[in-house]
């Protein structure tokens, strides 16, 4: 064993985790990261960049089948190949994360692959990938950004067969003849989509009464007729409780009595946060946690910082990228704004794509607010009646009535995560309600659908 002097220990590199040692590394600070897998985390190689890049061919899959009712005859051979291409070459390098590792290093930071561990206050051990132990003592602390990784339910003999979890779906070379989706989130529900359009006979299990479930009702509807249209057999409120794989295939037994066969399972059934093996017992933090509380300023306590999807305020990219920016400031004693949750952002690149914001109609109830919702059909705007196939959505409006301002929307339909940067600031800006509605919308344009979400409020 060895032990070194350091200002600052980063445990995971994710996309927050390798700004922030980079951001300190720059400044001067002595700086180690240490990551079990690849520096960049799950978002570039198994999670936002190789997932887009599917939902992109499936997109244009889907585009040339409706070209007969816009524009004329056309068609296409979707070929998996070219996805897999796409994926394996440009978005991920064949899963090799040297170019990160390189980012890292030429700002001034140590790059290890392996495991780090509180070992007790200002003290991290790292165990290297070839088996070596180092000991770090830290003068400025320790950032903790660990991520998750696919969660499995508890079903009887799913643990023994060879499902897939997202990281083995982005690296299939061959679709096969068909799947079994268990989950109805956000992954599983794009995936679902992304495999059905290259010709694999979908089925999704989804637990809850709906898919999408923290969206906004509305846009689940409309995202279940979607995938009914389109083949995608989707079943709600049921349970798988138990499977089985023999000669190639599976075999789901659900608690309708139903029995579901499949070349392939994809669990998508939630993340597990890997908070099980970071030595959070030697600081007096919970091991068995699934979040870590931080303040506003990403502290959990003195010398010990957190961020990305253990900290519970939004399981994206974009959030621990904007904590890693908070704690960067913290670590520097820079000051600058803390930390506020009020209009998180997601989207989900199903299509029509969901855009949300802020609160959902339920959840402003529920923290008890005097709500009103507007809301209205992007297929009834001049730009979703022009589009045709494919322009189908909605937007949706909630109001703390009594404050005059949105606390939440959505934007779902053809790019809806665009359409709500508009609303993100509208709701980030507590812009008024009032004020909204003396502007002026660009004609025929999607964003425009807004403005009649606002007049439906009164």
């Amino acid at each position: 064993m060895s032990e070194h002097e350091v200002d600052l220990v980063v445990i995971g590199t994710g996309p927050g985790g390798e700004a922030l040692a980079t951001g300190a590394a720059k400044a001067g600070l002595r700086v180690v990261a240490v990551d079990k897998h690849l520096v960049g985390g799950e978002c570039p190689y198994y999670g936002c960049i190789p997932t887009k890049m599917m939902v992109r061919g499936s997109d244009v899959v889907a585009e040339v089948r409706r070209a007969a009712e816009v524009a004329g005859e056309a068609t296409i051979a979707p070929a998996w190949s070219v996805v897999h291409r796409r994926i394996d070459e440009q978005a991920t390098t064949h899963w090799d994360d040297t170019i990160a590792v390189d980012r890292l290093k030429d700002a001034g930071a140590t790059v290890h692959h392996g495991v780090g561990r509180l070992a007790g206050p200002g003290r991290v051990e790292v165990t290297t990938a070839d088996g070596e132990v180092i000991t770090y003592a830290t003068a400025r602390g320790v950032v903790l950004n660990p991520g998750t990784r696919p969660a499995v339910p508890p079903v009887e003999g799913l643990a023994d067969t060879p499902y897939w979890t997202n990281r083995d779906a982005v690296q299939v070379a061959e679709v096969p003849g068909s799947l079994v989706v268990v989950g109805g989130g956000p992954i599983g529900c794009e995936l679902a989509q992304v495999f059905s359009r290259f010709g694999v006979r979908v089925t999704i299990v989804q637990h809850g009464p709906r898919l999408v479930p923290a969206d906004e009702p509305e846009a689940a509807e409309l995202l279940e007729q979607v995938f009914v249209q389109e083949g995608i057999r989707v079943l709600t409120g049921v349970e798988l409780q138990r499977a089985s794989y023999a000669d190639g295939g599976f075999t789901l037994a659900l608690d309708s009595g139903e029995e579901l066969r499949a070349d392939k399972v994809l669990v998508a059934a939630g993340r597990t946060p890997n908070l099980d093996d970071l030595g959070l017992e030697t600081v007096g933090l919970d091991p068995h946690a699934r979040t870590l509380d931080v303040d506003e300023r990403l502290r959990v306590q003195d010398g010990i910082w957190a961020i990305g999807d253990v900290t519970g305020k939004g399981a994206f990219t974009h959030v621990s990228m904007y904590q890693s920016a908070v704690a960067l400031r913290d670590v520097l004693d820079q000051g600058g704004a803390p930390a506020r949750y009020h209009a998180v952002p997601h989207a989900t690149f199903t299509d029509p794509e969901i855009g949300g914001v802020g609160m959902s109609e339920q959840q402003a109830r529920d923290a008890g607010l005097t709500v009103r919702t507007g809301s209205t059909k992007l297929e009834e705007s001049s730009r979703g009646f022009t589009h045709g196939p494919g322009g189908h959505g909605v937007i949706k409006v909630v109001e703390d009535a009594d404050r005059g301002v949105l606390v939440g929307a959505t934007a779902m339909g053809p790019a809806g995560g665009e359409i709500l940067g508009f609303l993100a600031v509208a709701v980030h800006a507590e812009v008024p309600v009032d004020t909204l509605r003396t502007m002026i919308y660009a004609y025929p344009t999607f964003h425009r659908a807004i403005e009649s979400a606002l007049a439906d409020l009164s």
